[in-house]
């Protein structure tokens, strides 16, 4: 049986990955498990120094009932977190130590992979099982070590409650709170400055949090990352839509991850270890487009990171304190190498391996009008709490 437990968290933060840790920290200790926390992610691991002693303390700790006691009154990752990934590592961002060490791999792409030293550094620690929380990235290397013969267990969670194998992800209703609240505060400068109001919200791949906040907080238009729009149509519909408002104002959300007809994602900077590059940006051409077609001033609000600041909501605490719970059932009993998920409203887990075999975006059929780019919910017997 697994006794020593490791845990980290990898990627953006969102608010309940800390009554997740909680929940495996508590559930551990009662049945006799030391639980080692993991600072900054896989990047914990990576700097992990056999030979600095500086680097031992900074990076791992082991925790107790006092040290997650407080921790899930607040948002984010008590223990940080990066988008670090030790089979992608990228020259300058090798630890001096490993440098020209034998435990990276150069791969044909320039990067390095130093799976070989989080093996030995997991070996060195004693750590018998590694609890991984974030999304499709960090989910996809704890697979890799799976494959490489040491278990582990993930919880998954991302704003755009897009992992692959799970119908709910850690952090998105509170992403969704957070931007109707937003969105519905934002109603009042619009108004009085008599504007058309562009709100943009993270979403890659997935438009559910701009299509679930528009929803529910009844924009007027919604552009999601699936369906590529035409800006003209676009900004003619808020017009009418500003003509016919009582307040003369309109408002529409869209995805960062949202395209133009015949365009392309728009991002920005280097490729993070991952591959992807910085999105963002997509509202603020929007804007000044509706502005150059209609003639009326605009209002651009990219929300960002204030969509997943702060502590959670109840429902985020559920889940994460339910997945926190159900990833320690699996530890003990030695169900590795599959992460915990819902599926039908019903808690069940999922095979790390198969998390990027398949892409979770919104069912547009069911959700989404695409001639009017607005939410479109006519049948929800049978459907899901949160439609997808």
């Amino acid at each position: 049986m697994a006794k020593t437990i490791g845990i980290l968290t990898g990627g953006g933060d969102v608010p309940g990955l800390n009554p997740a840790m909680k929940m495996v920290v508590l559930n551990a200790l009662e049945e006799g498990y030391r639980v080692m926390g993991i600072r900054r992610g896989w990047m914990g691991l990576l700097n992990y120094d056999f030979d600095e002693p500086s680097t031992h303390e900074y990076y791992v700790n082991e925790l107790d009932e006092i040290d997650v006691r407080k921790i899930d009154r607040n948002g984010g990752t008590f223990l940080h977190t990066s988008r670090t990934n030790p089979q992608k590592v990228k020259y300058q961002d090798i630890p001096d130590f490993l440098r020209d060490s034998p435990l990276g791999e150069n791969l044909e792409n320039g990067t390095y992979d130093f799976t070989k030293h989080i093996l030995q550094v997991l070996d060195h620690l004693n750590i018998d099982v590694l609890v991984t929380i974030g999304g499709d990235d960090t989910l996809s290397y704890s697979a890799r070590l799976t494959k490489e013969g040491f278990p582990t267990v993930g919880i998954p969670k991302t704003m755009d409650n897009d992992v692959y194998g799970t119908d709910y992800c850690i952090g998105f209703s509170t992403a969704v709170t957070r931007s109707v609240e937003l969105i519905t505060n934002m109603r009042t400068s619009l108004g009085s400055h008599e504007r058309i109001g562009v709100v943009e919200l993270f979403g890659r791949n997935s438009g559910e949090t701009s299509l679930i906040s528009a929803y529910l907080a009844h924009v007027d238009r919604a552009i999601i990352s699936e369906v590529p729009f035409d800006i003209e149509k676009l900004a003619n519909m808020l017009l009418e839509d500003k003509r016919y408002s009582p307040s003369n104002y309109s408002i529409m959300t869209v995805s960062e991850g949202a395209t133009f007809k015949g365009g392309e994602i728009i991002e920005t900077g280097e490729t993070d270890a991952y591959g992807h590059r910085k999105l963002g940006g997509i509202g603020e051409i929007i804007s000044e487009e509706i502005k150059r077609i209609t003639g009326q001033h605009t209002m651009y609000q990219k929300l960002g990171y204030l969509m997943r600041s702060g502590p959670p909501d109840s429902l985020d605490r559920m889940v994460a304190m339910s997945f926190g719970t159900l990833a320690f059932q699996m530890i003990k009993n030695n169900e590795f190498g599959k992460m915990t998920a819902l599926k039908d409203g019903k808690y069940a887990t999922f095979p790390l391996e198969q998390v990027t075999s398949g892409k979770k975006i919104v069912d547009v059929d069911s959700y989404y009008d695409t001639e009017n780019y607005k939410p479109r919910v006519n049948n929800v017997l049978g459907h899901p709490m949160f439609l997808r």
